[in-house]
C-alpha cells in the first residue's frame, strides 16, 4: 500500500505565498509521475500541474508562472509552491502519483486546505 500525506495548507491573504508539500511512503515508486489537483467548493477536482519522473513538467493555464512544482526522490516528496495567490485558486489541494507495473496504480492524498481571503 501507498500513503500520501499532504501539508502546508492554510489561510494567506491575495497576493500571498504558501508551499505545499506531499510525502509518499509504503511501497512507492520513485519514479512515479507525481501531481496536485485541487477541488474548489462545488467545483469539480481539475488538475493543477504533474511532474514526470524524469524532472518535466506541466501546469494548468491558470496557474502558469505563479506555481512551480518540483520533486526530491530522495525523500518521496513533491512540493508545489503558490505565488501571487488568488481567491479563486482557494481549494483543498490534493497530491497524487501515478505508475505502472504489472497494473496501473493511482493513489491520492486526503488533502490540504488553501484559502485565500482577506
Amino acid at each position: 500500500q501507498v500513503q500520501l500525506v499532504e501539508s502546508g495548507g492554510g489561510l494567506v491573504q491575495p497576493g500571498g505565498s504558501l508551499t505545499l508539500s506531499c510525502v509518499a511512503s509504503g511501497s512507492f515508486y520513485s519514479g512515479a509521475t507525481m501531481a496536485w489537483y485541487r477541488q474548489a467548493p462545488g467545483k469539480e477536482r481539475e488538475l493543477v500541474a504533474h511532474i514526470a519522473g524524469d524532472g518535466r513538467t506541466n501546469y494548468t493555464d491558470s496557474v502558469k508562472g505563479r506555481f512551480t512544482i518540483s520533486r526530491d526522490n530522495t525523500q518521496n516528496s513533491v512540493y508545489l509552491q503558490m505565488n501571487n495567490l488568488q481567491p479563486e485558486d482557494t481549494a483543498v489541494y490534493y497530491c497524487s502519483a501515478d505508475w505502472t507495473d504489472y497494473l496501473p496504480r493511482h493513489y491520492w492524498g486526503e488533502g490540504t486546505l488553501v484559502t485565500v481571503s482577506s
